[in-house]
This record gives C-alpha cells, structure tokens and sequence, in this order.
C-alpha cells in the first residue's frame, strides 16, 4: 500500500508542469484573442464613421436646393454689403528724421569755464530727451492728437474744428440723439472743456488710436517714418494726417532744443545788457569832454576823474562783451547741431488711395458661408432626429 501511494504523489508531481503549460498557453491563447477583437472593434468603428460620413453625404445630397437656396441668399447679402459699404481712404505722410549732434564736445569745451563764470551752459546735453522711436509714441499720446482734433478746417468754404468733422463723418450726433446731454454738445479750442466734452474727447482719442492712426518705420534700420491715416471721410483723413505730423514733429524739435534754446537767449540778454552799458560809459566820456571845453587847469579832477572812470567801465566791459559774443555764437552753433533734421519725402495729395470692398469676393464669400452654415444646420438636425428615433425604439 505504501508503495503505490509513493507513485500516485509522482504521477501527480511528474504531471504539475504539463498542467501549468497547458494552462499558460490557454492564457496566451487568449491574450492573442482579445487583442484580435480589440482590432476587430477599431475596425468597425472606423468602417461605421466612414458609413455615417457617406449617409451624411447621400443626405445632403438629397438637400441641395436648400443649400442652394441659402447660397444664393448669402451671396446676394455679401453683395449688398459691398454695394452699400463705404470706401475708405488712407492718407500717407513719409518722412526722414535725423537727430541733431548734441555731443557739445570739441570746440566747446574749451569755452565751458569761461562761459561757467557768468552762469552760462553752452548746451550740447539734451540729446537724451528723445532717442530711438520715442517720436512715435508721441504720435499716440492724446496730447498730441487732442491738438490735432481741435485744429481748424477749412473745406468748401465751411469753417469748422477737425473732432466737428470727426462726429459728422460718423454720424454721433445721430446715436446721441437720446442722450439730451450729448445733443447738442460743442467744441471749443483747449481750457475750458467740461468734464463730459473731456471724457467724449478721450473716447475720440482712444478710437482714433485703435482704427485710424498707424505710425511706424518700414524698415527698423532706416529712420523714414510713415504715418498713416485711414477714414471713411477723405477730407477729415488728408488734413489729420497733415495737422498731426505737424503738431509732432514742431513740438519734438521745440522739446528737442528747449535747453539750447534758452541758453542762446540768456546770453543774448547778457550780451545787449553789457553792449549798453559800454556805450553809455563812451558817450559818458565824451559827454564830460563837451561840458568842460576852457577847463581852468587847476581843476583837472572836474574832467579827467570822470572820463578815466568812464574809460575804465568802456574798457571792462569790451573785455567782458567780447567774451560773450564769443560764447553767444558758439551756443548759436551748439543749436543748430542739436536742432533735428525732419524732411518730408511724401505727403497726401487729392486723390487719395481708396480701399473698397469687392462686389466679387462680397458675392462668393457670402454664398460660400452662407452654404457652409446651411449644410451644418441641417447635419445637426439629422442627427438629432436620429437619436430620438433611436430611443423611441430603444
């Protein structure tokens, strides 16, 4: 008995690994299975998209007229917009700026000490107050384009401000019709606005900045600058584009040689305050010489005491006069090196450039979108119907 008992233990270990492979490869049988009906799966999920995509087409087939019918419709309203849509005109300015030298070095240091005596700068420090694009952002700022809008214009013999031409080109007094405050509000020159006509103004400003002002440089390593202006009203376009670059570039150059400026015009003062007092101090001298013509000469004091004091403020202040047109010239030419150099190569000129919509594209565009809108609409009521048939059934 103990002997077969010891051989059914190793019949039944002998058999353990046979039992496991079979087991394995049952395993992997069915791994190799799943993976089969996972592609299976994507196959057929791939095949109903490509049924779905072909019964979408077969009915929008079906749909033609409508889609037709929506693209003549949306054809028809593009090509009223561009009928009724109006052109608008841009009014180019071009021109080349070149800043002026304000180094103040060379000759001019060498009258730095002599012209620091009498509380003169001879300038030259100025040329950091606008460097690089800095004059474009002078064309932004609402200053700048505040001034321009209170600018006169004069057109067909009608006289009026240029934010008066901005609102009737517009038509805002049409929407402010219902706001009594805004009716009949007016514009003046700058100083006595009111707080309502200040916060109109800046919404002008900020819109101006947004749709019709561009300014900037065609090409970033030359210094041509280009201002653009584009309106629906060429007038309002040609003469903003033209009052703007004006206003900008004389206060730049103003700003850009205030220093010198000032300086040229203390030594100036200085110089004809000293060339007066050296005339009086001769014509002293002579005057004393004409009153005493038989001077008894033992009363020399009355003659030479007062023509030597005479002589000596004339001779003090030729020194001092000689000095100063010396400085006063140097500050001449110190200014004109720092005063930039702005030509205008283009400006506006009637006709101006015209940028219209065209009556083509308005016509294709409109059908093609119009179409397009359509078949989607139609798509989704599809499938729409669909899914409550589904559930009905379901």
């Amino acid at each position: 008995m103990e002997n077969k008992d010891q051989e059914g233990k190793s019949i039944i270990s002998s058999s353990a690994p046979i039992i496991a492979n079979v087991q394995i490869s049952e395993s992997s049988d069915y791994g190799v299975n799943g993976r089969t009906n996972i592609n299976a799966n994507d196959e057929i999920s791939f095949k109903e998209i490509v049924l779905k995509l072909r019964e979408w087409y077969r009915y929008l087939g079906s749909k033609w007229l409508v889609i037709l019918i929506a693209g003549l419709a949306g054809g028809i309203m593009g090509l009223a917009y561009a009928w009724l849509k109006k052109p608008v005109y841009t009014a180019t300015t071009t021109f080349v700026l070149e800043s002026g030298d304000g180094g103040g070095g060379g000759g001019l240091g060498q009258y730095a000490g002599i012209a620091s005596m009498v509380g003169i700068d001879l300038g030259g420090g100025g040329g950091g107050i606008f460097q690089g694009d800095n004059i474009l952002e002078l064309y932004k700022s609402r200053a700048m384009i505040q001034k321009t809008l209170l600018s006169p214009l004069e057109h067909d013999g009608k006289k009026q401000l240029l934010i008066e031409r901005f609102i009737e080109s517009n038509d805002l007094r049409g929407k402010w019709k219902r706001k009594p405050e805004l009716a009949n509000i007016q514009f003046s020159q700058p100083g006595t606005h009111s707080r309502l006509q200040d916060s109109i103004m800046g919404e002008i400003v900020k819109d101006i900045n947004k749709t019709y002002l561009t300014v900037g440089k065609p090409d970033k390593k030359l210094s041509i600058i280009k201002v653009e202006v584009k309106s629906k009203d060429e007038v309002f376009a040609k003469v903003f584009n033209e009052q703007i670059v004006k206003n900008v570039n004389d206060f730049y150059v103003q700003t850009k040689t205030k220093k010198s400026l000032d300086n040229v015009a203390i030594l100036q003062q200085k110089t004809d305050s000293v060339r007066t007092v050296m005339t009086g101090a001769i014509y002293t001298a002579a005057s004393v010489s004409d009153a005493t013509p038989n001077l008894n000469p033992t009363r020399q004091v009355q003659r030479v005491a007062p023509i030597q004091r005479s002589q000596f403020t004339a001779e003090t202040n030729k020194a001092i006069l000689s000095e100063l047109v010396k400085n006063l010239e140097m500050s001449k030419i110190a200014l004109r090196k720092e005063t930039p150099l702005i030509q205008v190569v283009d400006q506006p000129i009637f006709p101006l450039e015209k940028e219209s919509s065209s009556k083509a594209k308005g016509l294709i565009f409109g059908g093609v979108i119009f179409g397009f809108l359509a078949a989607l609409v139609l798509i989704v009521r599809y499938i729409f119907r669909n899914l409550l048939r589904e559930n009905q059934a379901g």
